[in-house]
């Protein structure tokens, strides 16, 4: 009996010792690392693709046929090397038909300029009413010698009726008086039709020289038609010429042929791209950045590139320009997303290795790191160590003599992976990783490290 209670004792004691120590020597496992004095920077995450500055687009300058295109796709062109070209026979019946327009009317400049019948025809027309004045003025005359004998006539008449009443003139004479008179009115009223008729014609022979000024006139007016119409024909001989030139197309820049958009020869219309050439050594990255990020990214920003695109190692730029607009872009979970477009320049070094050993190209997909503000030297934890406390203030366990304390802090820069502590802990301190949300403060903990 007495050894029984004595070994029960024993085993309490024992039991006792056991907690005693579990509670001394252990507590929960949690991970951590210590807090130590490294570089940090803040830099904003994205996917980016490479585009060029700039794509020369051959397009067709007129409508017209286009010959066969050899160049492909990746081949190498020098700058002025001709890439396309239309057919240069049409090219030349253009130039041969306006070329004969201009000589065309060339000659009728000519023809219409030579006014030698128009001006011998006025000079026969102002002889002719000359020759009409005379022969109305004799006509005249003519009419007064008419009148003249046909009163003479009347007088001799009215002498013989009296001396034939006095039986002194026979009627015989009465009668060739009296026949002489009808004689003489009847010469008159010819001469004085023929009159009225000359005076017809002479009014109608004046307007001939007028109409012949006139007809010359109008030939001086065709002229500057003619001329006008002439310049417009020299005008469009300017433009086929000009089209000739255009009709061979070379390429503005050294580069590769990075898109064919004909092959065979065919009827083009004027402004379809034939071909687009980039000079790859101006290759540079776009990035659609987060309109929230975008403002803490300035020019002149550092800029890393990794990704299956890069390889190893990665490869870096600089940040050339910052849109001023943004747009709006939906999200691959359907969410609308306002965003910036943001241009990185390769550094030179790194765009020429990209391009030898990665044959890195147009429209390649990279994801882009960049940075925005940095420290050489800062209090850094790993960001998992960090959580929002009830009054919204930044937290983190320190492990203090195997018991972790909850401790607030202040922090200055911080990325996806670390933070700066500006405030509340020291160098060398142990901070747990990513608590459980059923740690406490006074919790005793066996810290695993993971420095």
């Amino acid at each position: 009996m007495k050894r029984t209670i004595i070994a029960g004792a024993a085993l309490g004691l024992l039991a006792l010792g056991g907690f005693a120590f579990t509670q001394l020597s252990s507590g929960v496992p949690v991970e951590a690392a210590h807090a130590k004095v490294d570089k940090i920077a803040e830099f904003v995450d994205e996917q980016a693709k490479t585009r060029l500055p700039t794509i020369y687009e051959i397009t067709m300058p007129f409508d017209g046929r286009i010959l066969p295109i050899e160049l492909t796709e990746g081949m190498p062109v020098s700058q002025g090397q001709v890439v396309a070209q239309l057919v240069p026979k049409d090219v030349e019946l253009d130039i041969a038909a306006a070329e004969a327009a201009v000589a065309r009317l060339d000659a009728s400049i000519s023809e219409n300029n030579d006014v030698s019948v128009e001006e011998t025809t006025l000079a026969q027309t102002k002889q002719f009413v000359e020759s009409m004045d005379r022969t109305v003025d004799a006509a005249s005359e003519r009419l007064k010698a008419g009148e003249a004998r046909l009163g003479y006539a009347e007088k001799t008449l009215g002498r013989v009726q009296k001396l034939a009443e006095q039986n002194i003139k026979s009627a015989e004479e009465l009668d060739q008086a009296q026949t002489q008179l009808v004689e003489r009115n009847v010469e008159y009223k010819q001469d004085n039709l023929t009159l009225r008729a000359m005076e017809a014609m002479q009014a109608a022979t004046a307007l001939t020289p007028t109409m012949a000024r006139q007809y010359i006139d109008r030939k001086r007016l065709s002229g500057e038609v003619l001329e006008r119409q002439k310049i417009e024909a020299e005008i469009h001989l300017q433009e086929v010429e000009q089209d000739k030139q255009r009709s061979i197309m070379a390429s503005p820049v050294s580069g590769i042929i990075l898109e064919r958009h004909v092959t065979n020869e065919r009827p083009v219309a004027a402004g379809t791209v034939l071909v687009s050439i980039g000079d790859l050594s101006q290759l540079e990255v776009e990035v659609d950045v987060l309109s929230q990020d975008v403002v803490h990214i300035k020019e002149g920003d550092t800029v890393e590139f990794m990704g299956p695109a890069v390889g190893k190692p990665t490869a870096h730029g600089t940040v050339k320009t910052i849109y001023p607009a943004g747009f709006t872009k939906v999200s691959s979970l359907g969410v609308e997303q306002q965003r910036v477009r943001v241009i990185v320049q390769f550094l030179p070094e790194d765009l020429k290795r990209l391009r030898g050993e990665r044959g890195l190209g147009v429209g390649y997909r990279l994801d882009a790191r960049i940075f925005t503000r940095s420290k050489p030297e800062a209090l850094v934890v790993p960001r998992s160590a960090l959580f929002r406390g009830a009054d919204d203030g930044w937290q983190l366990y320190v492990v203090r003599d195997g018991v972790a304390r909850l401790q607030p802090v202040t922090v200055g820069l911080m990325n996806d992976e670390r933070v700066e502590i500006a405030e509340g802990i020291s160098a060398n301190d142990l901070v747990v990783l990513a608590p459980e949300t059923t740690l406490t403060d006074g919790t005793r903990v066996t810290p695993v490290v993971r420095d």
